[in-house]
């Protein structure tokens, strides 16, 4: 009888499948990766929205006769304090206080928080509002 001969680790074809393999799946897997990068970045906004809205609510509620003062215009850190935030309170890695925009309608309970991209390097926009919620456009 003859020896038998063992078998120690992969062939060089064996580790260039591998390699494709694992190629192929990586160019697959970046695109969508990066994709769900964008929405957590705009998930901040989306938080700090809920924020501005429920900070809205509160101060309406408690001064019903201060219509106007959230009337379209982008939220500064005057209109930030009287809303109950401190300064820094609205400041994330994303976005920072000038990238809201409150509209109000008190009187029917609408809302409209315009989140901006402008200086954020993100693409998109996105809004919470009280008829849709929170909607993302890329």
């Amino acid at each position: 009888m003859g020896k038998k001969r063992e078998r120690r680790g992969f062939t060089l074809v064996e580790l260039m499948v591998v390699i494709l393999i694992v190629g192929i799946l990586a160019a697959v897997a970046v695109p969508i990766l990066r994709g769900r990068i964008n929405q957590a970045k705009w998930s901040e906004g989306a938080a700090s929205a809920g924020a501005i809205r429920t900070a809205a609510r509160a101060y309406y509620a408690e001064n019903p006769t201060a219509a106007g003062l959230l009337v379209g215009s982008a939220l500064t850190d005057a209109t930030a304090a009287q809303l109950g935030f401190t300064a820094g309170d609205l400041t994330g890695r994303y976005f920072k206080v000038g990238n809201f925009t409150i509209a109000t309608d008190e009187l029917y309970g609408n809302y409209a928080i315009t989140v901006s991209n402008t200086g954020t390097g993100l693409t998109g926009t996105g809004k919470l509002d009280s008829t849709n919620g929170w909607v993302y456009t890329p």
